[in-house]
């Protein structure tokens, strides 16, 4: 449906454009032909043009609107009041600055539009980068050290399906280790609402975890921010890293390939496996342990046992403890990419001191 209002809107401001253009071409040409046949073919040019181009440039403008709203949504009041008068007042030095270079031939029309640009950035820029002496002229106190200054900018998150369905990550902002504004954008709420209604029993519980997340973190830290992406649900990770460098914000996710994507993008990943890795505890060779296997490993004799954190340890000669808890001795730490794997053996075995051997 929105795709068609798009469509109409572009059919009728590309005739208006086509029936423009045709006008100047009949102005500044002595073309042949009947001058309403020109102009009907501009206007029909126009209409497929725009009809064509239109949804393409609208999911455009809603992309830059977001960026821009999102980009206002860390301002205050007095900021935005203050940008506004920077910019009324560089657009007012621009109209003087063109007022006194139009007479320039070729590009003396053109310069009010350049120099409105340049001064009406300028004047916006400076009144937000000054505003504590700004706001101390008008009321007569001293402007704050930069040290006191509050932050404005703080670096959003944008959350993927992916490390919505985990469910670690509403610990992680409980917690205070994640902070600044959680972004999730349509086309991945459409996607956990897809898997919720999936016919899969286990991908239908997963899509319905997601969706408990996200209410949970809404409801506990008011941190989620959903917003309009104009996205195709077939490529949302790749929507999700052009968001992310348009926002300028850093993706939030457990997926490898998503991880690497973006890196090789520029963009700032945090990786929620990652940290959980980073957050074990370190076991060095020679420590103890104590272990519960619960199955036999794949060489002859082993037994396997998990830490709390799931980490995997291989016992030698375990096997024929499987079901009992005793300790251990670590042996080696192999590191994968998988994961962390301990080697160890029972403590029974480890030899009581050096051997003495008698003569006769």
């Amino acid at each position: 449906m929105r795709d068609r209002v798009m469509r109409g809107v572009g059919a009728l401001l590309g005739g208006l454009v086509g029936y423009q253009a045709a006008n100047l071409a009949l102005t500044w040409t002595s073309a042949a032909g009947a001058p309403g046949s020109w102009l009907f073919g501009g206007v029909a040019v126009g209409v497929v043009v725009g009809a064509m181009a239109a949804p393409a440039l609208g999911r455009g403008f809603v992309r830059m609107m977001a960026w821009v709203l999102h980009g206002l949504a860390a301002l205050s009041l007095a900021d935005l009041l203050l940008g506004g008068l920077g910019l009324i007042l560089g657009l007012l030095l621009a109209l003087f600055v063109g007022y006194l270079l139009d007479w320039l031939p070729l590009i003396g029309p053109y310069v009010r539009l350049v120099s409105g640009v340049i001064f009406g950035y300028l004047g916006l820029h400076i009144a937000l980068q000054r505003r504590d002496e700004i706001i101390g002229l008008v009321t007569r106190q001293a402007p704050r050290p930069a040290a006191e200054r509050p932050k404005v900018r703080v670096t959003p998150k944008l959350l993927d399906t992916s490390v919505i369905i985990d469910g670690r990550i509403a610990d992680i902002c409980r917690s205070g280790f994640l902070e600044g504004p959680l972004l999730v954008p349509r086309s991945v709420l459409s996607e956990l609402q897809r898997i919720a209604d999936s016919s899969d029993v286990l991908k239908r519980n997963r899509g319905r975890r997601g969706l408990d997340i996200l209410n949970r973190l809404q409801r506990e830290l008011e941190a989620v921010q959903i917003f309009e992406d104009g996205a195709s649900s077939h490529d949302v990770d790749g929507q999700l890293v052009t968001l992310a460098k348009a926002q300028r914000a850093w993706v939030v996710t457990n997926d490898y390939n998503l991880s690497k994507v973006a890196e090789l993008q520029g963009v700032r990943v945090l990786n929620v496996n990652e940290l959980a890795q980073a957050l074990r505890p370190a076991v060095l060779p020679g420590e103890e342990l104590s272990v519960h296997v619960i199955r036999d490993g794949k060489e002859a004799g082993q037994g396997v046992a998990y830490l709390e954190d799931g980490t995997m340890i291989v016992v030698e000669g375990g096997k024929r403890y499987i079901g009992e808890t005793f300790d251990v001795i670590v042996t080696s730490v192999l590191q994968t990419s998988a994961g962390r794997m301990i080697f160890a053996r029972p403590k029974s075995s480890e030899p009581t001191g050096p051997s003495t051997v008698q003569k006769r």
